[in-house]
């Protein structure tokens, strides 16, 4: 992504509120005036940190993703192959800002430690390079070679158009399609293919976001160079009638033993509580057409402030994990992290359930992160400072219950859980640590559903340098915020119902 949003100037504190219930701009991107074709951006590179302390800064997450330097966004590209997962990103490969956007690679062998590649996609002459998804061409449909990746981006440059470029060499270069752009247009509200092969009608299908348009095209192929408009889809948001639509990715997932689509989308700014979010619909696609249920929307993926942009990774089989930019464009510019910018969600497995006679989306932490995790122990009140750390709290449902993580400066993030309604509010605010950085990073309270019958409940934390990740034991709730504590929490206190505590660690990919 992206060059199109509308700058927020920070407003007086007695504003912030208000904003919050009508959404807010990002202050600090897409610049709608910036020009890739003139704008160089040749600002010099950060100072580089010596080898020594690369990825051990104040802040640098020990278990997610993060490039070693400059700025990251959206996760593009994201396919499986051969045994690898390839990751994508959106990349500034020239500094700390938003710029110069670029695809930046990383490959895992189990989703969970990562190695940094050379940038694989920069700007040409159509633009700079913004979002898009990879697939494995196994029948040569396009032409390139039977196994080819082929990678489909928005090139961002006067316009926003679809373009192509291949590898034949697993990812590590990639020739640019001659033909570029596959699909034209005239503006700047079509953008961040996502393509998958549909089995039935025998073709290609890419879903596109309109951006401020809003809505989603889509558009099929039967060689992934010439394409062809099938239909639009457009629903009305409850309550958010000015948000733009990006990022699609549209699934098949099981349901009651059958098959049900879904289609994700990500809208700024006005998620569930301000900024950037995450929502999905449940639905039924014929190859031409998707269909949403007849529902009230948005529906969200996650309940936090900070997981956008999200997508799966392709060639997967029926087996679907999901990866999402950790920020929020309300103040992605201004969090304090150096010599990188942002970080990747931990990966996550979707599955569809049927809550209340409807589908709900859930997603849990893949099972790969047992592969650095310790053995489990009683939490109790304090425990020695970890790298990171995964704490499990099984809370009785019969009254309300108060959690609070905290650290030896007294910081601490407290989370409220309400039995008799059923959901959680987690405070953000300058208790939690550092939120000096912009006006809209603390939020008194982020409210979400449990979606669960039961009479308790577990809470599973995953809890970084940085940030902490909160998901009921089953995924009928996700929540991701950042959090800029001087240290990592390391002190629990339970108040309320009965409880339960255990503990284990989770060791840096980095070491």
């Amino acid at each position: 992504m992206h060059t199109r949003m509308i700058g927020l100037r920070l407003l007086a504190a007695t504003a912030l509120l208000a904003a919050a219930v009508i959404g807010c701009q990002p202050d600090d991107t897409h610049k709608q005036d910036y020009n890739p074709l003139i704008d160089d951006k040749t600002e010099p590179e950060p100072e580089k940190p010596t080898d020594e302390g690369l990825r051990k800064e104040q802040y640098r997450p020990q278990i997610h993703f993060t490039p070693a330097r400059n700025r990251m966004n959206d996760p593009n590209g994201m396919v499986y192959a051969e045994g690898v997962y390839h990751h994508f990103y959106q990349y500034n490969p020239k500094g700390n800002d938003w710029g110069n956007m670029s695809w930046g690679h990383a490959t895992s062998k189990d989703l969970v430690h990562w190695e940094e590649q050379d940038v694989a996609l920069t700007r040409d002459d159509l633009g700079d390079i913004f979002s898009g998804s990879a697939v494995i061409d196994k029948d040569n449909t396009a032409g390139f070679g039977a196994g080819a990746m082929v990678a489909l981006y928005t090139s961002a440059g006067s316009a926003q158009q679809q373009s192509l470029a291949y590898s034949t060499d697993g990812g590590k270069n990639f020739t640019r399609f001659s033909g570029n752009p596959v699909i034209r247009n005239n503006d700047d509200n079509l953008r961040d293919p996502k393509v998958f092969w549909h089995e039935e009608s025998g073709k290609w299908v890419m879903s596109l976001a309109k951006g401020w348009a809003k809505g989603i095209e889509f558009y099929g192929s039967s060689d992934l160079k010439t394409w062809t408009h099938l239909s639009t889809f457009f629903v009305p948001l409850s309550g958010r009638p000015d948000l733009q639509w990006e990022c699609p990715d549209l699934v098949r997932m099981d349901y009651k033993g059958g098959k049900k689509w879904v289609l994700i989308v990500s809208v700024n700014p006005g998620g569930p509580i301000l900024g950037s979010g995450t929502m999905y619909l449940p639905g039924d696609f014929d190859g031409t057409t998707f269909t949403a249920d007849d529902r009230d929307y948005p529906l969200w993926l996650d309940y936090g402030m900070d997981n956008y942009a999200g997508v799966t990774w392709s060639n997967t089989g029926s087996r679907l994990v999901m990866l999402g930019w950790m920020n929020n464009w309300s103040y992605a510019g201004n969090v304090p992290c150096s010599p990188w910018r942002s970080a990747m969600t931990l990966p996550r497995e979707l599955k569809l359930v049927e809550y209340e006679g409807k589908p709900l989306l859930c997603s849990t932490v893949v099972k790969e992160i047992d592969g650095i995790a310790g053995s489990w122990k009683e939490a109790g009140s304090s425990w020695e400072s970890m790298d990171a750390y995964q704490l499990s709290v099984k809370v009785a449902l019969d009254k309300n219950s108060t959690i609070t993580l905290s650290n030896d400066k007294g910081q601490k993030l407290v989370v409220e859980v309400y039995a008799a309604d059923r959901k959680i509010a987690l405070k953000r605010s300058a208790a939690t640590g550092d939120t000096s950085f912009n006006g809209t990073f603390s939020v008194p309270a982020m409210q979400g559903p449990l979606c669960t019958e039961g009479t308790e409940v577990t809470l599973d934390f995953f809890v970084d340098q940085s940030s902490v990740e909160l998901f009921t034991r089953e995924g009928t709730l996700s929540m991701t915020n950042l959090v800029f504590p001087t240290g990592i929490y390391n002190h629990l206190e339970v108040t309320g119902a009965a409880a339960q505590a255990e503990i284990r660690s989770l060791s840096s990919i980095w070491k």
